[in-house]
């Protein structure tokens, strides 16, 4: 049997409570929760953690702040077998913290807190440790460490791929040009460009990658560019509990396909699946299915 694909996964961590509700108010307002839990997670985290539990093999480089809440992330890491030896400590700093409220149709309001004390330096960053990865993949939420990474993965001939999510144009356009994998969110994608249409926007940022441009479209699935044309994939239809890391769950399924060796089709397929299966379960990235539970769903779709 082949060794499991290995991903790096660079991004910004945190410790997120989430409360189901019946529905989001207007303010002033008060609502019960009907369910709650706590995850260890972030963008890059949470891609890295799908990829994990879909059969890769996972580590992290993020900055945590110098308190306890930093050994309960290196803990929940390492219970999911993730190698939490990449989370640096920031000295004198607070560690990253989110609340999100999920409505009943899955929707989400997303309040995070990262200390603006913390250090964006980039220079403890063990770049060594690329040679011994197949991908690095990226969020957009610690740009300096991101281009640093990015750029050294480049001269080690390692895979690169970014989360282009919504984010300041200025850091989208800083990162991604670097990446082999340009993986956008439909709104990321739109807000990198300007303009207003996906497809259209995909045909534009295309003219300057080589290798791959996609978006995840939510319920819409994934569209990407091959051979100067649009491809398609749409996602399965689900009943929505919670969207939360729906995404995060897609990138880090379509890297781990992809680096198995399926075609981009097959890749997009898998990742729509695994992400859409996600949808049905409250808890963000915690409702990640296993790799047999997306390989039955694609058998029954097939």
């Amino acid at each position: 049997m082949a060794p499991p694909k290995r991903m790096l996964a660079l991004g910004a961590i945190c410790t997120t409570a989430i409360f189901r509700v019946p529905e989001i108010p207007r303010p002033p307002a008060k609502v019960l929760a009907t369910q709650r839990c706590t995850v260890v997670d972030g963008m890059a985290i949470s891609a890295a953690c799908a990829f994990q539990k879909l059969g890769g093999q996972a580590q992290v480089w993020a900055r945590v702040g110098d308190d306890p809440d930093a050994h309960a992330m290196r803990r929940a890491l390492a219970a999911e077998g993730i190698d939490p030896s990449g989370l640096f400590t920031v000295k004198g700093t607070q560690s990253s913290h989110a609340s999100v409220i999920v409505d009943a149709q899955g929707q989400r309001l997303v309040v995070p807190f990262h200390d603006p004390q913390v250090d964006t330096s980039p220079n403890w960053l063990p770049l060594q440790d690329l040679s011994n990865v197949d991908l690095l993949h990226c969020d957009v939420r610690w740009p300096e460490g991101a281009e640093t990474a990015l750029s050294a993965a480049h001269e080690k001939g390692v895979l690169t791929m970014v989360d282009g999510d919504v984010a300041p144009q200025a850091v989208l356009q800083r990162l991604m040009p670097l990446a082999d994998y340009a993986v956008f969110s439909d709104a990321g994608l739109l807000a990198y460009t300007g303009l207003h249409n996906v497809q259209e926007a995909l045909l534009t940022v295309a003219q300057q990658h080589s290798r791959h441009v996609g978006a995840s479209c939510g319920e819409d699935g994934y569209y990407w560019v091959e051979n100067g044309q649009i491809a398609h994939v749409p996602a399965p239809r689900v009943d929505v509990v919670d969207t939360l890391a729906a995404g995060d769950v897609f990138h880090g399924a379509f890297a781990l396909a992809m680096l198995e060796g399926q075609d981009t089709a097959s890749a997009a397929r898998f990742a729509c699946t695994a992400a859409s299966l996600k949808c049905t379960r409250f808890g963000g990235r915690l409702g990640c299915p296993s790799r047999a539970e997306v390989l039955q769903a694609l058998e029954q779709t097939s």
